[in-house]
C-alpha cells in the first residue's frame, strides 16, 4: 500500500477503498440496495391507503411507535430516517465522483468530440436528479407540510395524501418521478449484482428478470395510489 504524500503515512483501508473505483461503486451498489428494500416497504404500506383511512392513519400511527416500550416515540423512525439519509448520501456522492472520474479519464480526442453516452447511463443520471428533487417535495408536501395544497393535517396521512393528488401538479410530479424510479431500480438492481459480484452467465437472465420485475412492481405499486384518488377509488 502506497504512501499517503500528504501525510508521510500509509491510509487506511477504508480510505483506500472509499478512493478507488470500485470502493464507490460497492458503497453505490450497497447504498442502493439498502433503499431498494425501503421503498419495497414503503409500497406495500402505502397501498394500505385501499384499505380506508381507519387503517392508513393506523399505519401512520404504529410506525412512530415501532419498538415501544423499548425504544422510546419515534427512535426506531428516526434511527430508520438517519439510515436512509446516510445511504441516500452515500449513493450520491459516489454517483457523482465516479461521473467525475470518469471524465476525466477521457482521452483528449473527446475535448472537441464528446462521445455518446449509453441510454442506460443517462438513464441513471436523469433519473437521478429528478428523484432527489423528488425526495425534497415529497418531504415538504406530506411530512412538514411547507408546500402542501390546502390546511396540512398532522395525524391526518390519508387526508393529506388525497390532498396533494387531488392537484393536477401533484399527480404530475408523482407519475414523472415514479416512472423515473422504475427505471433507476431496473439498471440499478442489475448494476449492483454485477458489481458485487452475484452476477455470471447462468444468472444473467434471472437477475434481468429479477430487476425487470421489481422495476415493474414498484412502479405499478406506487402509482396506483395518485391514480385511485384521480379516479375515485380513494377519497
Amino acid at each position: 500500500m502506497a504512501l499517503d504524500i500528504r501525510t508521510g503515512r500509509r491510509p487506511s483501508l477504508p480510505h483506500t477503498l472509499w478512493h478507488s473505483t470500485v470502493g464507490k461503486k460497492t458503497v453505490m451498489a450497497v447504498s442502493g440496495l439498502i433503499m431498494l428494500l425501503y421503498l419495497v416497504v414503503h409500497m406495500l404500506g402505502n397501498l394500505k391507503i385501499f384499505f380506508g383511512p381507519g387503517e392508513f392513519n393506523h399505519y401512520a400511527h404504529w410506525l412512530r411507535t415501532v419498538g415501544a416500550p423499548f425504544m422510546h416515540q419515534e427512535w426506531t423512525l428516526w434511527l430508520v430516517r438517519v439510515v436512509l439519509v446516510a445511504a441516500v448520501v452515500a449513493h450520491a456522492v459516489s454517483a457523482y465522483q465516479l461521473s467525475r472520474r470518469g471524465i476525466r479519464a477521457r482521452p483528449d480526442a473527446y475535448v472537441h468530440k464528446k462521445p455518446r453516452a449509453s441510454y442506460a447511463t443517462r438513464t441513471m443520471r436523469w433519473g437521478g436528479i429528478i428523484l432527489g428533487l423528488f425526495l425534497v417535495w415529497h418531504l415538504l408536501d406530506l411530512t412538514t407540510g411547507t408546500v402542501h395544497p390546502g390546511g396540512f393535517q398532522p395525524g391526518h396521512p390519508y387526508q393529506n395524501v388525497v390532498d396533494t393528488f387531488s392537484t393536477w401538479y401533484g399527480n404530475v410530479i408523482y407519475l414523472v418521478a415514479m416512472l423515473a424510479l422504475g427505471l433507476h431500480v431496473r439498471h440499478g438492481f442489475w448494476s449492483a449484482a454485477q458489481t458485487l459480484g452475484v452476477g455470471s452467465r447462468r444468472r444473467d437472465r434471472a437477475l434481468k428478470t429479477t430487476a425487470n420485475l421489481l422495476a415493474l412492481v414498484l412502479t405499478v405499486g406506487f402509482v396506483s395510489v395518485p391514480l385511485a384518488v384521480m379516479t375515485g377509488v380513494v377519497s
